[in-house]
């Protein structure tokens, strides 16, 4: 049954499907689960990469002791006060991925999912620091470098002197295109080695072939982030900022 808790049984299948590569989709599949119900056991239990079956039932176990379960009224008024925490925090690891694998360093992808998932859009360097467990420098060096492409932008807090950092209105469509112009300087090298070798040759045509490849997807991708902007973003909104789509590369 699909409301049934988990057993070690199924957390040693969890631990297989993440072995074998599965994403969580296919293990919940596999154990007739929804796939949220995989997701916040693997975020809760040290994700992915740390999972293990054994320390995942104890850790149940022990929580399941420690914590009273609270009166059904108090519940279901639980249900309704926002996301569950666990969800929440599995979606935050799936998001600061995602982002990464765009090329994004580490530490700003962090900032970008937290100030994506903040109710606000913005947070302290304060709390970026305590939220995502790093110190402040850190922080310090990841905000300057997303400011610096215009994925975020700094403000005073109304109610303190505090600086607040705050998603850009067009944050999402720069995220979309970042590592674009990555590619493309991999493309004029690649072709220029192409030149070098011969196209000719065996090492010229692949070179030759890579690089009007990613030449011609970088192009697109530009060409339709600039139309979305023009059409959406810069059609004229007294709330948004008249700054193009930049990028963001791995450093």
């Amino acid at each position: 049954m699909p409301g049934r808790r988990l057993t070690s049984a199924d957390r040693r299948q969890i631990a297989a499907g993440l072995a074998r590569g599965l994403d969580y989709a296919g293990i919940a599949h596999q154990l007739g689960r929804p796939t949220s119900t995989v997701s916040r056991e693997v975020a809760r239990n040290g994700g992915p990469g740390r999972y293990r079956a054994d320390l995942a039932q104890l850790a149940t176990t022990h929580r399941a002791r420690r914590s009273p379960r609270p009166p059904a009224a108090a519940q279901r008024a639980s249900e309704h006060s926002g996301p569950d925490p666990d969800a929440a925090a599995a979606f935050m690891t799936d998001l600061t991925t995602a982002l990464i694998e765009t090329g994004m360093p580490r530490t700003a992808a962090g900032v970008m999912a937290c100030l994506f998932t903040s109710d606000t859009g913005s947070r302290t360097a304060a709390e970026l620091a305590q939220h995502l467990r790093v110190s402040a420098a850190t922080i310090s060096h990841a905000v300057g470098l997303l400011h610096q492409h215009g994925l975020i932008r700094r403000d005073r807090d109304g109610q303190s002197r505090r600086h607040r950092y705050f998603l850009d209105e067009n944050a999402g469509l720069r995220s979309a295109v970042v590592g674009v112009r990555a590619n493309q300087r991999f493309a004029t090298t690649a072709l220029r080695g192409a030149d070098i070798f011969g196209t000719d040759t065996a090492v010229g045509s692949r070179l030759a072939a890579a690089g009007r490849f990613l030449e011609q997807l970088g192009n697109d991708i530009l060409r339709a982030a600039e139309k979305h902007w023009r059409t959406t973003v810069g059609a004229g909104s007294t709330h948004t900022r008249t700054t193009h789509p930049t990028t963001m590369h791995q450093r």
